[in-house]
């Protein structure tokens, strides 16, 4: 698999992430058996097998148990740790987590990134994190008090290089003032179904700062995939259906099928798009990783826009 470097680090990465969120089976970690592990084990071998070396984790997926079946496989298999990116995030807290009572909410306080990162050691079994992002706007963020957290983790070796997830533009700019060194990753939302990023100034800042941005729900959650569309006659039926058209037209094209060509579509920008895969199947996990080998040409790629949008370029 075609690898590129981590903005300007000299962290080498996959250009498609291998995502964690489905290894535990279940969001509910006191439902993790030891059949779900030894699933999650495997999907994460399928993907070492396959080329991936950046793993996209949170310490919310699985509610902790994602990070820890991950851990396992580190244990497993020890010679992999120096040829992986690990990365995880944080800031997201649950209703009733750690006390009742407690609202659902976001938390970018500096004990709490502190803390988060240093828990996620422990389950990733690791010494060092590779890249930490901060997981949804915290509409308290202190940009100051994020940064303190920040070099303190980078000053004790805890974790390389910080991100952000589903950060606007502004945001970036205003926690990135307060840091002495660069942010190299924002993880937004993006897929044929999800354009926003195109033109609300996020791809641009990436190319201006040279930041990675990572594309959660590459696949709209397998829905590209699949094929899925509502049902003839609701709302939005026919752009679905045109958009599936076009995709599996360039994919009969190039010589592959619909999900390779959904990724190579976002790989095609120059920012340099990571998507982020996060199927537990082996075979949807190998079949992806086959969307780095293709190029796709800009015409293909603005057939596809178009569909995808809906109505033609303005």
């Amino acid at each position: 698999m075609k690898t590129q470097l981590l903005g300007s680090t000299p962290i080498e990465i996959s250009r498609i992430a291998y995502g964690c969120m489905r290894i535990s089976g279940s969001w509910d970690r006191t439902k993790v058996d030891a059949e779900a592990i030894k699933k999650g084990i495997a999907a994460v071998e399928a993907a070492v097998d396959a080329g991936y070396t950046f793993f996209d984790h949170a310490d919310i997926y699985g509610d902790t148990a994602c990070e820890s079946i991950f851990g396992q496989a580190l244990a497993l298999h020890p010679t992999w740790r120096d040829k992986m990116v690990i990365a995880t995030k944080c800031g997201i807290r649950f209703e009733d987590e750690p006390l009742p009572g407690q609202p659902h909410r976001y938390d970018f306080s500096f004990e709490h990134i502190v803390q988060s990162a240093e828990e996620s050691l422990k389950r990733l079994q690791v010494e060092t994190i590779d890249l930490l992002m901060l997981h949804r706007p915290d509409f308290l963020a202190d940009p100051q008090e994020i940064a303190r957290a920040f070099v303190k983790l980078r000053d004790e070796g805890k974790v390389r290089e910080f991100g952000v997830s589903n950060f606007r533009p502004s945001l970036v700019s205003a926690v990135q003032s307060a840091l002495p060194f660069a942010l190299q990753v924002n993880q937004v939302e993006i897929h044929l179904r999800r354009l926003a990023c195109f033109t609300d100034g996020t791809l641009d800042q990436c190319l201006e700062r040279k930041i990675t941005p990572m594309a959660w729900s590459s696949l709209q959650q397998g829905r590209l995939a699949t094929g899925h569309v509502p049902q003839p006659g609701a709302p939005g039926y026919d752009h679905h259906v045109e958009l599936l058209r076009a995709v599996d037209t360039a994919a009969e094209a190039y010589g592959t099928e619909r999900t390779v060509m959904a990724l190579a579509w976002l790989l095609k920008h120059p920012s340099g798009i990571v998507p982020v895969v996060g199927s537990a199947k082996p075979e949807s996990i190998r079949i992806a990783a086959c969307a780095t080998e293709i190029d796709l040409d800009r015409d293909t790629w603005y057939r596809i826009l178009r569909a995808a949008r809906g109505e033609k370029l303005p």
